[in-house]
């Protein structure tokens, strides 16, 4: 199997998508986002397609899309559609091998359905996960108890990647007290594009910190 990862978030819009272009320009990875929930506008598979540069094949079908911009569980009810976990466990098959990028829907304990939270499933998977973090107020909180949720089931957590403007002494406190590696910022960007990422993404963080198992 190829290698994988997945990107999930704190919160809601702490900028895991951007994130994830990033790692699929870095690593010339293919992108997966399981379950999108809203349509108006990009989705995150359109937007990363952009911001990575990459091509239409990269760019995985998502397991379900629907309408409404909310948690998985109530937008599938909206849509009138039951959301099959199983489905979600199996992972895609990614062309010529290529690294695994998988954004997650919102948060950690975000509901997939009224009986099974998004953690559940990366409990399943067993993937390394990248725990993308805004840098404003509230973040220690947020971050430490993602962190603290993922100890807890044991899933593999590669380090925490921070989005947004400096924020040394809340940066530091996380990576400290949460046990985990600070594996960088992207900043703010005036112009977000393929070539401003790409750029921004290779001097705030190291390849190397970054490694993408191979899932057994």
């Amino acid at each position: 199997m190829s290698a994988a990862v997945v990107v999930t978030g704190t919160d809601t819009d702490v900028g895991k998508t951007v994130l994830a272009a990033g790692l699929v320009a870095a690593f010339g990875g293919c992108y997966w986002k399981p379950v999108q929930a809203g349509l108006a506008g990009e989705t995150d598979a359109e937007v990363v397609r952009r911001l990575a540069g990459v091509s239409s094949d990269r760019i995985l079908p998502e397991v379900y899309r629907l309408t409404t911009a909310a948690s998985p569980h109530l937008a599938a009810e909206r849509d009138g559609i039951a959301i099959d976990v199983e489905r979600l466990t199996r992972l895609p098959a990614v062309p010529g091998g290529a690294p695994l990028i998988i954004e997650g829907a919102g948060g950690l304990l975000v509901p997939l359905t009224r009986q099974v939270l998004q953690i559940e499933l990366f409990e399943r998977w067993r993937l390394p996960v990248v725990l993308a973090a805004s840098t404003r107020l509230g973040t220690i909180n947020h971050s430490l108890l993602s962190i603290e949720a993922l100890k807890r089931r044991q899933i593999p957590l590669l380090g925490i990647a921070f989005v947004g403007e400096e924020n040394a002494d809340s940066e530091r406190t996380i990576a400290e007290m949460g046990g985990v590696r600070r594996l960088g910022r992207l900043p703010h960007l005036d112009r977000l594009d393929a070539d401003s990422l790409r750029s921004a993404f290779a001097a705030n963080f190291r390849a190397a910190d970054i490694l993408l198992p191979v899932p057994t």
